[in-house]
């Protein structure tokens, strides 16, 4: 079949030029997430690299609150997700007594520059709505920034499945509106790190 501007299968097709491009998607996650997504020795971060070949790094540090960043082209990072949200349902199940209480819901939290959460929204709530309504998932816009950053969290939740096809929709919206201006990306508990940084230095 010709495609509709008649050229022939010249080039390569949007969906392939998408999944070559980089991309970055940042996710706040809690003390307990991090632990399930590390696993012993860090074996279940090592193979979600592996499998997924996306580049995953964790924030140091003892604050409650980590961010997780994965880094790849769009199939990978799609790939790490979906096996994070994948693990987060297990270890949620695994926490329920083994007694099958129907599937609980994952939540993800997304770290977007405040600059692009306007194209998230759309105009009178229209984007954030109908990617509410094509998967099924929850999506809420923090209206607040992160402390000391331009940045805002985005919480998804939602079945893994439902998470997944949300995550490539917030993506796809991400990418055809770059941030504006300058982001400041958020640390968790920086300001309350440095307090205690400047406090316990060695002279």
């Amino acid at each position: 079949m010709a495609s509709p501007d008649g050229a022939s299968g010249v080039g390569s097709s949007p969906e392939e030029t998408e999944l070559s491009i980089t991309l970055t998607l940042r996710m706040l996650m809690h003390g307990k997430e991090i632990g399930s997504i590390i696993g012993k020795k860090g074996e279940t971060v090592k193979r979600i690299r592996e499998q997924s070949s996306a580049r995953i790094t964790i924030s140091e540090g003892s604050c409650p609150e980590r961010i997780t960043t994965i880094t790849g082209s769009t199939d990978a990072v799609f790939r790490a997700v979906s096996m994070i949200a994948f693990k987060l349902e297990e270890d949620l199940g695994a926490g329920s007594d083994g007694a099958a209480v129907g599937r609980a819901p994952v939540t993800l939290r997304l770290v977007i520059p405040a600059s692009q959460c306007g194209s998230l929204i759309g105009k009178a709530g229209a984007k954030i709505r109908e990617i509410r309504e094509s998967t099924g998932a929850q999506v809420q816009v923090a209206g607040d920034l992160l402390p000391n950053s331009t940045e805002r969290a985005v919480t998804v939740s939602g079945v893994p499945d439902t998470i997944i096809q949300c995550v490539r929709q917030i993506c796809a919206v991400i990418l055809e509106s770059p941030p504006k201006g300058a982001t400041i990306p958020y640390h968790p508990g920086l300001s309350l790190g440095t307090i205690l940084l400047s406090a316990n230095q060695v002279r």
